[in-house]
């Protein structure tokens, strides 16, 4: 039948008991297919990461305004990794720089859930704030 109509016979799902073809054109069904998977690709959203370094003894008026740029990541949607960076023995300074991050956490509280805590990895010490869904 494929052969009279000048198409080709393409196994849809082999798996199937018995086995599912259909005739049709195989380039049209590829290119057609080929873009779906470019459509749905393209409605996938994606995650954008936005960075804000401190140091262990960032000044306040420093962290107001990198707390506002915070604020504007979060509201366009973007993942916030906040991290403070510890430079060679300012690594005594642990403490302020977890305190700091848990104040940061606490004052975007209404903007961003935090997602992962302050972490120590290396020299950096790294929390992750998710931007919370538009009502």
């Amino acid at each position: 039948m494929a052969i009279e109509q000048e198409l080709d016979l393409v196994e849809i799902s082999p798996k199937a008991v018995p086995p599912v073809c259909k005739i049709i054109d195989y380039k049209k069904f590829l290119y057609e297919q080929k873009k779906r998977d470019k459509a749905l690709k393209s409605k996938a959203t994606k995650v954008i990461v936005k960075e804000i370094r401190f140091g262990p003894q960032t000044d306040e008026h420093d962290y107001e305004f990198k707390k506002k740029h915070a604020i504007k990541f979060l509201q366009d949607g973007a993942k916030l990794k906040a991290f403070v960076f510890f430079k060679g023995r300012s690594i005594v300074f642990k403490e302020q720089g977890q305190i700091l991050l848990l104040k940061l956490a606490q004052e975007l509280e209404e903007y961003g859930k935090v997602e992962q805590m302050p972490k120590l990895e290396g020299k950096r010490m790294i929390m992750f704030i998710a931007p919370k869904k538009a009502k």
